[in-house]
């Protein structure tokens, strides 16, 4: 995986750069602000964007959105020493598809980012509570947004995976489809609810009913 690496701290940022390379990532990029990192991205065309909460000139959450806006195939983490939930939620709501405390230790970082290949979110533990429990007020106004087109039986059977915390490959074991199938599945739940990502769907589902619909497959 093609990787850029946005941090202002150059001596943060280059142990970073040296855990990805041994793991195996191609790291194609390095850019010390977020006005930087977007231009990067423009020009290098990265598979993944690590970034910086706090930066000068443009801070990550900005970048982020930028990014999203004009490279939404490019997948986004934000990287922070703070879990405050504003962040968070912003960060989420961005489309960011994880946020990662930087007191993480080198195995359980490259462990999530493994998960986000998988289509998993890359969100620390300790973060998901309070994005579970923030995103759970922003389904109820989401509550009457839905499309008028309900989810079907194999739709709602793979919100209860994702649920239980599933990879798509692991879903696409458990209920004997293609992953790639798995993930077409995925694009029309997140369309029908209106999700960005795996994160607000499941949210989404428990607040309104629809896990309670049908029972997960054994």
């Amino acid at each position: 995986m093609r990787v850029l690496v946005a941090d202002d701290h150059s001596l943060f940022r280059d142990g970073l750069v040296s855990l990805l390379e041994a793991a195996g990532y191609t790291v194609v990029g390095q850019a010390g602000n977020g006005q930087e990192a977007v231009e990067l991205a423009r020009s290098l065309h990265p598979e993944l964007v690590l970034l910086d909460l706090h930066m000068p000139v443009m801070n990550g959450l900005e970048a982020l959105s930028q990014i999203k806006d004009e490279m939404p195939e490019i997948q986004t983490v934000m990287l922070t020493v703070s879990d405050e939930e504003s962040n968070l939620i912003d960060a989420v709501k961005a489309g960011a598809g994880g946020y990662l405390l930087k007191h993480l230790n080198s195995q359980a970082f490259l462990k999530a980012l493994e998960g986000l290949q998988r289509g998993e979110a890359a969100i620390a533990r300790v973060a998901t509570t309070k994005v579970m429990k923030s995103l759970a007020e922003l389904s109820r106004q989401k509550s009457n947004q839905t499309s008028d087109e309900a989810l079907s039986d194999r739709e709602i059977s793979i919100l209860h995976l994702m649920a239980e915390g599933l990879s798509n490959q692991e879903i696409s074991r458990r209920i004997f489809l293609s992953e790639n199938t798995v993930k077409y599945h995925l694009k029309n739940i997140f369309q029908k609810l209106h999700a960005h990502n795996r994160t607000e769907a499941v949210t989404f589902a428990m607040r309104s009913g629809l896990l309670e619909e049908k029972e997960a497959p054994n």
